[in-house]
C-alpha cells in the first residue's frame, strides 16, 4: 500500500497551494480519505475528511472555510485546496485512510495507512 503526496511548497500569507495524494494497492473507494498536519514540536493534528464517495466533508475549526477536500475515485486521488494561508498552517501534510465509518473520527491513531507527507511553508 502506498500513499504518495505531492503538492507542498513554501508561499507568502494569503496565497493558495493544492495537495494531492494518490493510493495504490488498495481500492480507492473503500475508504474514508482524510489530511492531518503536524508542526515542529506538536502533535498530528486532524485538517479534513471526505467520505466515500465524496458527498461528505468535515473539517477541523482552523481550516473551515479556507480548506477545501475533495476526491477523484477515477484517479485514486484526493486533494486538499488550501486558501488564503497563513503561517500558522506552516506544517508537513499527510494523507491517511480511515476504514471507519465516521467521517468525524480526528484521533490519529484510528487511521490505517499515511502517506510520507509534504511540507508546507507559510511565510508572514
Amino acid at each position: 500500500v502506498q500513499l504518495q503526496a505531492s503538492g507542498g511548497g513554501l508561499v507568502q500569507a494569503g496565497g493558495s497551494l493544492r495537495l494531492s495524494c494518490a493510493l495504490s494497492g488498495r481500492t480507492f473507494s473503500d475508504y474514508i480519505m482524510g489530511w492531518f498536519r503536524q508542526a515542529p514540536g506538536k502533535e498530528r493534528d486532524f485538517v479534513a475528511t471526505i467520505s466515500w464517495t465524496g458527498s461528505r466533508t468535515y473539517y477541523s475549526d482552523f481550516v473551515k472555510d479556507r480548506f477545501t477536500i475533495s476526491r477523484d475515485n477515477a484517479r485514486n486521488t484526493v486533494y486538499l485546496q488550501m486558501n488564503n494561508l497563513k503561517p500558522d498552517d506552516t506544517a508537513v501534510y499527510f494523507c491517511t485512510t480511515s476504514s471507519g465509518s465516521s467521517i468525524r473520527t480526528v484521533d490519529a491513531t484510528s487511521y490505517t495507512y499515511w502517506g510520507q507527507g509534504t511540507q508546507v511553508t507559510v511565510s508572514s
